[in-house]
């Protein structure tokens, strides 16, 4: 008897090694999940997790607590996420500026790739070309011939250096032989308030960081970034349309999870998130605010963000752009 004992216990051992991992990741979640928010509050990222973190929690059966950790490019969040124990319980609204990021700073204490598991990608939108109503255009048109009259007179807000928001910037810039003045700020609620107070002549904000100011009159819209026209704003052309040829920029928002977390738990935020982005009710917020849902596997978002942190690294060498 002893002797069947010794033989049976190495073919149960996978068995009960097994058995743990399959009840946590069953009972996955059993307390509150923390969305790190790599920005402050007001900006399109905050909005994103605002309106995604609630309905997301509704569907787990647990709080997703947004928490915005902002500063630093994005990369102060960012590093606190990669480095948080992989268990489920710490998610991160990833961006296009951490994408940026990879190849802008000099030194980071985390790898966009390598330090992060990719759920999926959630959404698009377009920047706006907004100005602050004492600035006298209503067009691209006149906004080029006013800056160009005024070489580093006017200056833009920024979400910070090397954001989506900066390059949109320098694009136009460039594109168009103007001379506007960078001025970055600590996320794009921080760039709005500066701009709505005067601070700064104009933005290439989000559309959700921005949206809520023209819409109530207290910054005028001129134009949006993308290749085509926004359906949450239809009155406004696009750049390129206006005659910068071969303008656009925009920004992408995505949710991720520190790398090493379970495939079992990914597969169910997975899940989850997916059926959240298709409510009626979130659906309708996102797309008032100016975002356009775009979700993915895992290994898509996974294959995408490698692919924009090469496409960006491109862009920022050849516009010479570094922070140390």
């Amino acid at each position: 008897m002893k002797t069947a004992c010794r033989c049976l216990f190495p073919a149960l051992l996978p068995v009960l090694l097994f058995y743990p991992v399959s009840v946590t990741a069953q009972s996955y979640p059993a307390r509150p999940i923390r969305l790190i928010v790599p920005f402050p509050p007001g900006g399109g990222t905050d909005t994103m997790a605002r309106v995604i973190g609630p309905k997301l929690g509704e569907a787990l059966g647990q709080q997703v607590v947004p928490e915005n950790r902002g500063g630093a490019g994005a990369n102060i969040g960012a590093e606190i996420a990669a480095k948080s124990p992989p268990d489920g319980y710490t998610l991160m609204l990833a961006t296009i500026t951490n994408a940026i990021g990879a190849s802008l700073y000099s030194k980071l204490n985390y790898d966009l790739v390598r330090d992060f598991a990719t759920i999926t990608q959630l959404a698009t939108t377009p920047h706006i070309l907004v100005v602050h109503p004492s600035v006298p255009v209503k067009s691209v048109k006149e906004f080029v011939t006013l800056a160009k009259a005024k070489p580093g007179e006017l200056a833009y807000s920024s979400s910070g250096s090397g954001s989506a928001a900066h390059l949109a910037g320098e694009l136009f810039n460039s594109l168009t032989g103007v001379k506007t003045t960078h001025v970055p700020y600590k996320g794009g609620g921080p760039s709005m308030i500066a701009l709505v107070g005067g601070e700064v002549s104009l933005a290439f904000a989000t559309m959700p960081s921005a949206i809520g100011y023209v819409r109530s009159g207290r910054l005028r819209g001129i134009a949006v970034t993308t290749e085509r026209r926004s359906p949450s704003t239809p009155e406004l052309p696009t750049i390129a349309e206006t005659g910068v040829a071969g303008y656009e920029a925009g920004s992408w928002y995505g949710l991720s999870a520190p790398a090493g977390t379970s495939k079992e738990i990914i597969a169910r935020l997975h899940a989850e998130t997916i059926k959240v982005t298709g409510v009626p009710d979130v659906k309708e917020r996102l797309f008032n605010a100016g975002f356009e849902i775009v979700t993915s596997t895992p290994e898509q978002f996974a294959a995408f963000t490698r692919n924009e942190i090469q496409k960006w690294g491109k862009i920022v060498k050849a516009a010479g752009l570094r922070v140390d």
